[in-house]
């Protein structure tokens, strides 16, 4: 897989083929998660709610959509930590995969979540199925990487429609560092994730690159921060 630090190089990532073995998509999925946890990269989101929840009414429900959640193992442990502090925390999963919907699904019922609390929906990122502003949040991670440049845009429009108060984005950035390390990291992985994973560091954003959307999106209003392990997350609110 080549990479250039000075642009992406754009290749289809093989757990984004409806026809992916579920199989090998199960296991992209479980490392995905593994990666995530390890490394604390969920907790990068969890810490803006954290931050965002200050400003939270006391018994108001708060509503979160999960763009391309994957196994909605973001919404899981947002449910967590929303348990633990007391919040009425209600979170819509978004795919485009009916596969990666139903293994959303398994994730969600084997975790012995209510649909009421997490309920997992197939619809397409870029004309999300809901009315403006019928969230409070949009939140979404490691799925911009797998875009155009134009479609970044209307994903991130698309989010800050649905989004009453604001949006959490968080993904990779295109380092010939992190690239090694993935590389090394996926080693003994199946083939689905060694190919994935160095596509993705490979088609991922520098900081200028996924500003430069952002602004194009009309989203100013999201921050820029750098999280550790080639991560960034883009998080803000919207003046009220």
């Amino acid at each position: 897989m080549p990479f250039r630090k000075s642009q992406r190089f754009r290749a289809d990532e093989w757990m984004d083929d409806p026809a992916a073995d579920q199989a090998e998509l199960e296991r992209s999925l479980v490392f995905i998660r593994r990666v995530n946890t390890r490394f604390g990269y969920t907790r990068a989101t969890i810490g803006h709610l954290d931050r965002f929840a200050s400003k939270w009414e006391k018994g108001r429900p708060i509503r979160i959509l999960d763009v391309a959640t994957g196994s909605a193992d973001v919404p899981l442990a947002v449910l967590n930590w929303a348990e633990r502090r007391g919040y009425d925390v209600r979170i819509v999963g978004l795919d485009l995969h009916q596969k990666t919907v139903d293994a959303a699904r398994r994730a969600a019922a084997a975790a012995g979540i209510a649909e009421s609390k997490l309920s997992i929906v197939q619809g397409d990122a870029t004309s999300l199925p809901f009315d403006a502003g019928s969230f409070d949040y949009a939140m979404t991670s490691m799925f911009l990487h797998h875009l155009d440049e134009d479609v970044v845009v209307k994903v991130l429009r698309e989010m800050d429609r649905v989004s009453a108060r604001g949006v959490i984005v968080a993904d990779l950035l295109r380092r010939r560092r992190a690239y090694a390390w993935i590389t090394l990291f996926t080693l003994a992985a199946g083939p689905m994730v060694r190919h994935d994973a160095r596509a993705s560091v490979a088609q991922a954003f520098t900081r200028e690159e996924i500003e430069a959307l952002r602004d194009r999106a009309g989203v100013e209003y999201a921050t820029y921060f750098e999280k550790f392990g080639h991560r960034f997350v883009l998080a803000g609110e919207k003046l009220r």
